[in-house]
């Protein structure tokens, strides 16, 4: 019995765009991630990069449960002594919401060099608009 491995030539990347207005971010990023990385795709296989591109856009729009909205951090580390910085989600998603969207579909991807690889297929935009139309992106929605 031979085992199937999908040739570099063979895998075919398509271009899907998900809106994030009104849905919840960690259920958006776990569909993102999912495709980001082939799991949705039939010649999936750990060690090869099979995954699509995922276009997302409406990041300003996307919503928490709970009181994660006013409760919920985001720290990062300059790299100097005491440079520890935080900030709320509040402010980041009024300051950068692309930079929310990104950090949490990265965050479920493998921190490896196919993660960053993965990673590197993913295009968050604030507004409603992108500029990857040439590309012809399939519509994307989330599984109720």
């Amino acid at each position: 019995m031979s085992t199937y491995v999908p040739r570099p030539q063979d895998i075919t990347r398509k271009w899907y765009v998900l809106d994030a207005s009104g849905q919840t971010l960690g259920r958006l990023a776990s569909a993102a991630a999912r495709v980001l990385s082939g799991k949705n795709n039939p010649q999936y296989t750990p060690y090869i990069d099979t995954g699509d591109h995922v276009i997302v856009v409406n990041a300003a729009k996307v919503r928490l449960t709970g009181l994660k909205s006013q409760q919920k951090m985001y720290r990062r580390y300059t790299g100097f002594p005491g440079g520890m910085r935080e900030e709320s989600f509040l402010r980041l998603i009024e300051r950068r919401p692309d930079r929310v969207v990104e950090q949490a579909i990265l965050g479920m991807l493998p921190k490896t060099r196919m993660g960053r690889q993965m990673g590197s297929k993913l295009k968050v935009y604030r507004g409603e608009t992108h500029p990857h139309d040439a590309q012809k992106p399939v519509g994307m929605t989330l599984a109720e």
